[in-house]
């Protein structure tokens, strides 16, 4: 008997009992769909942290100083180190950075948070965070300005009382459509008022996957400030404890991440707690990247667990289909046929089963797989080579669980057979 013959004649057998067909090929469809969903979201998910780290700046290296030693002179349940001001990096140690590193290093990024408050004017109000900033921070974090200037270094010597907001502080104070350039702003915070000089507006971008859940018009967003300014706001000092590095295109981030190491060892070397360490955005990118491929395979082995079920389904309705159709078969032996024919018919049955349900599944991990990325807010990419390994699986699993109750059924005495009732 051909092929094509038996793959009528399974096609037709599956027709005949649809219901059963259908409900053999659910533990197929559950498990290839699982797969499919859990891949197509985990590169949903992968794409999306790349594109906000990336966001960060591909070319930043994170600096930030570090205890030698973490169990050295801890306290009670402090969970962070408090480094004194003298410890700390000065102003004086970032500006031999720059000149020691001129051609790799691009810019500094230094930042301080000084609080949150209210910028408000009557019954018109934008919720705010006030981030001290440099002029390198610009560059860094890829603030994109709609209108007049960013913060200049200037500003930040002269610690002046000066503020880039963003637009939607703008629509929220300005919705009359006056220019805020070079207009006051009053913020409120818990214990006093600030006044500051609008000198930019910047476009506001959502952070997170999944943005915020405050309404439009309560979005808290960050109101830029001199870093120095802000400094003597939260009463900190003049040193850092971190600071981000932009480097320049085409400097190797390894190299500049030795460098950097290198150079702040001259200070903190007869330190005996303290030392400097940096971490490129690429290497964190990989390392995140690794933990969430780690994780997608982990998920969607137990995902694929549900196939191995399919196919125990797919032996069972197989070996009731050889004693259902015991009859049949010793007629067919009895005129000739052979057990290789009898043992094909069988076998490409439970493939054609395993085979529907694996497209059947490929299409429903794919729609769910979407639905998943429009949740997160990145396009789902489809893996081909997944989508094809899932199918070839599901043929594999036809063979593979199919295979024993078609010998079954090939072994089966002609005349035993015909005899059967």
């Amino acid at each position: 008997m051909s092929l094509l013959e038996n793959i009528s004649l399974a096609l037709a057998g599956l027709k005949s009992g649809k219901m059963r067909t259908l409900l053999t090929m659910l533990g197929i469809i559950i498990g290839i769909a699982s797969v499919i969903t859990i891949v197509t979201i985990g590169n949903a998910l992968t794409g999306s942290l790349t594109d906000s780290m990336a966001s960060l700046g591909a070319n930043n290296i994170q600096v930030s100083m570090q205890e030698r030693d973490a169990s050295s002179d801890r306290h009670g349940d402090e969970s962070s180190i408090v480094i004194l001001e003298k410890d700390q990096i000065t102003t004086e140690m970032l500006e031999g950075l720059m000149e020691a590193y001129p051609d790799d290093i691009q810019t500094l990024s230094l930042s301080q948070s000084a609080g949150t408050g209210k910028a408000q004017d009557g019954r018109l109000y934008a919720n705010i965070t006030l981030t001290g900033t440099n002029s390198g921070y610009k560059n860094a974090n890829n603030v994109e300005l709609l209108d007049g200037r960013y913060l200049t270094e200037r500003d930040v010597l002269g610690s002046k009382n000066v503020a880039v907001i963003s637009d939607k502080v703008v629509a929220n104070m300005f919705a009359d459509g006056s220019n805020p350039l070079e207009q006051e702003i009053k913020v409120y915070t818990n214990d006093q008022i600030l006044t500051y000089t609008i000198i930019g507006v910047y476009k506001y971008e959502a952070s997170g996957l999944f943005g915020g859940t405050a309404a439009k018009e309560d979005v808290r967003t960050n109101l830029y400030i001199p870093v120095t300014t802000a400094k003597k706001l939260a009463g900190t000092g003049n040193n850092y404890q971190s600071f981000t590095v932009t480097t320049t295109p085409g400097a190797g981030a390894d190299a500049v991440v030795a460098n950097i190491e290198g150079y702040f060892e001259r200070y903190y070397n007869d330190s005996s707690r303290y030392t400097v360490t940096a971490n490129s955005m690429e290497s964190m990118l990989g390392t995140v990247t690794t933990m969430l491929s780690t994780v997608q395979l982990g998920v969607g082995a137990i995902a694929a667990i549900s196939l191995l079920v399919g196919g125990i389904g797919v032996m069972n309705i197989m070996l009731v289909s050889v004693t259902e159709r015991t009859r049949e078969i010793g007629t067919r032996k009895a005129l000739g046929a052979r057990s290789s024919s009898i043992r094909a018919q069988f076998v490409v049955e439970s493939m054609i089963i395993c085979l529907i349900g694996g497209i059947i599944g490929v299409i429903l991990g794919l729609g769910l797989g979407a639905l998943g990325g429009m949740l997160i807010g990145s396009a789902a990419t489809v893996s081909i080579p997944v989508i094809l390994i899932a199918v070839l699986f599901s043929m594999a699993i036809g063979v593979f669980f199919g295979y024993y109750p078609a010998n079954k059924a090939a072994k089966l005495d002609p005349i035993e057979a015909l005899r059967y009732e």
